[in-house]
């Protein structure tokens, strides 16, 4: 599931400007910082859920501020398309509200992962 997540942002981030998909997108009249702070709360908390390990549950969550970084830098390459510091500002958000509820509903007894009953 997160990697089909990864998948999908990384396509919606790189799509030309003029492309089916980005009118889809606009079409659907929901704030662009929004929609950055939905996919990056997404893409943060899944790992932090789905890892057998905290640690590195959390590590690989917050790696996606990496990746939102990379592909905001990444845009300027795409036709019609540009770089918005306030896009990263919005994935970053998005990334530590993600983080912050996966560890909450961790301490809750939330998981998405197997639990040996050993």
């Amino acid at each position: 599931m997160w990697i089909v997540a990864i998948l999908a942002v990384v396509v919606g981030s790189l799509a030309p400007g003029g492309s089916s998909l980005m009118g889809a997108v606009g079409r659907m009249h929901v704030n662009d910082k929004i929609l950055h702070f939905s996919a990056y709360l997404v893409l943060a908390l899944l790992p932090v859920l789905g890892f057998p390990q905290r640690r590195r549950g959390v590590i690989a969550g917050l790696s996606m501020f990496g990746l939102g970084v990379v592909l905001e830098g990444l845009q300027h390459f795409s036709p019609g398309r540009s770089v918005d510091p306030a896009d990263v500002l919005a994935n970053g958000l998005g990334v530590c509200c993600g983080v912050l509820i996966a560890l909450g509903l961790l301490r809750a007894g939330f998981t998405l992962h197997r639990v040996s009953k050993s």
